[in-house]
């Protein structure tokens, strides 16, 4: 199976309600357990999909560092470039607050709407 295609199903597991210096993620109330003790970190990594990229952003594999023309194309699995085969975001935040199934953070590098697919612990 190695190289092949293969479908893989992802779940959200909440949502951005807010992106700016402190953005919201809300988690769907069935997640809201796996929050336990997320008073007692200080950063976390939190996964989202890119959902607003176009199926030719998804099948671009060169892309210009930082979107500057005047560097030459790389790979994309060698850039932070959002253009990407999985547009899985990835961003270490700061933890500011709980509220109920709202975690506030830090640093989110992402958009409003975004889907959040996972959180861990951060570093």
């Amino acid at each position: 199976m190695c190289g092949e295609r293969q479908t893989i199903t992802i779940f959200p597991i909440g949502v951005v309600k807010f992106a700016g210096e402190i953005s919201e993620i809300e988690l769907f109330p069935q997640y809201t357990q796996g929050l336990k003790g997320v008073r007692e970190t200080e950063t976390l990594q939190i996964l989202y999909w890119m959902h607003n990229l176009t199926e030719d952003d998804r099948n671009a594999l060169l892309a210009h560092p930082r979107g500057d023309r005047a560097r030459p194309k790389r790979g994309v699995f060698l850039l932070r470039s959002p253009m990407r085969p999985n547009p899985i975001g990835s961003s270490k935040v700061e933890f500011v607050k709980r509220e109920k199934n709202s975690l506030f953070v830090r640093g989110l590098d992402a958009l409003e709407g975004s889907p959040v697919i996972d959180i861990k612990c951060g570093p």
